[in-house]
């Protein structure tokens, strides 16, 4: 049997790491803050020689005849919830390639997308024609409630996620960001890019 690679990516504060270690029963899990996806997927971190940061894609080029056992997962998460967790800290900003100076108080003050996370989710849901690859975005506030029709799409078993956030949203975040919440929330669960 072949094992599954799931490669699991957010800018953070989006369920990512309880998306990942759900899917570690069905595989080899991973979770990824790379800004910018490759147009020929990649590995991660250390692997096959590469020298990145852990949650990086490393410019090694998965061989094409094993690309079918990989699978991109993009979780996103309205940003006036995921910012307040996760982005205070300065070893996140780094991880997700942004300005380690930045403060909350910065992208309130200015009223504008320092964190940039527009360019991310763009970067992740927009269709590229170059990439060898497809990405499966999946909208975090629907997963609860469709986990069954995204093991489904993955072809593996039941994932059990349950929703203990109890985080609230920032209703300043929510009028800088109010354009991508929009988008977001017009989504679909699932968007393949």
């Amino acid at each position: 049997m072949v094992n599954k690679n799931f490669y699991v990516c957010s800018y953070g504060g989006s369920g990512s790491t309880m998306l990942k270690r759900a899917l570690r029963k069905y595989g080899i899990a991973t979770h990824i803050h790379s800004r910018k996806p490759p147009d020929n997927l990649e590995y991660v971190g250390r692997e096959k020689g590469g020298k990145t940061y852990c949650e990086w894609f490393n410019g090694i080029t998965i061989p094409d005849n094993k690309l079918e056992n990989y699978y991109v997962i993009y979780i996103y998460r309205n940003p006036s919830f995921s910012i307040p967790s996760r982005f205070k800290n300065p070893n996140h900003l780094k991880h997700v390639q942004i300005d380690e100076s930045i403060k909350l108080k910065d992208v309130l003050n200015s009223k504008t997308d320092l964190y940039k996370i527009r360019e991310f989710y763009d970067n992740y849901t927009k269709p590229n024609e170059k990439r060898n690859y497809k990405i499966y975005c999946v909208k975090y506030e629907d997963i609860f409630d469709k986990q069954d029709e995204f093991s489904k799409l993955l072809g593996i078993g039941k994932l059990n996620m349950k929703n203990k956030s109890s985080r609230k949203n920032n209703k300043e975040l929510d009028n800088i960001y109010s354009d991508l919440i929009d988008e977001m929330d017009k989504n679909d669960f699932i968007i393949i890019s």
